[in-house]
């Protein structure tokens, strides 16, 4: 999809940014928190996330998942099978380390009050992975594929229209 850097760019932020919203609102659902935190707070919440997301994205998770994928898939010419795979290593990176965060977020709203660091970490990776891929996959992906064709990426007839 994205060819150029600034592309990439462009790209990469109008997947965190509908990831993030979604991944917040979900995990104040599963925690409970939507009677607990105010409007802002919330907003405060979605926007400490979404740069951590962006930088995770950018410099961290993007390029290798985009690396494994490459590999996974240098024998094939299938492109829905090259996007399917990119998609899957970064929602597996994202959601592993974004569930780290939100832990960490965690512990330091609530207290650390865990036996198992471990035990908790799993079981927000588990259901932060199921939902996100799924997010990813069947909502997220083709919205922003479909946002980016139309309105960003420049085809090249219309370079030479120009």
């Amino acid at each position: 999809m994205p060819t150029t850097r600034k592309e990439s760019l462009y790209f990469g932020l109008i997947m965190c940014f509908g990831m993030v919203l979604f991944m917040t609102l979900y995990n104040f659902y599963l925690n409970d928190t939507f009677g607990q935190i105010s409007f802002l707070g919330g907003i405060a919440d979605f926007v400490i996330g979404f740069i951590v997301a962006i930088i995770l994205d950018l410099y961290l998770v993007g390029p290798l998942a985009k690396k494994i994928a490459y590999r996974l898939t240098s024998n094939t010419a299938n492109v829905l099978l090259k996007v399917l795979t990119i998609s899957t290593c970064m929602v597996i990176g994202m959601a592993f380390c974004m569930s780290i965060y939100g832990l960490i977020m965690n512990y330091a709203h609530n207290g650390f009050s865990s036996t198992s660091i471990i035990k908790d970490f799993l079981s927000v990776f588990g259901r932060n992975f199921i939902v996100a891929l799924l997010l990813q996959i069947i909502i997220m992906g083709p919205i922003v594929r479909f946002i980016f064709t139309k309105y960003i990426k420049v085809a090249p007839t219309d370079l030479v229209k120009n």
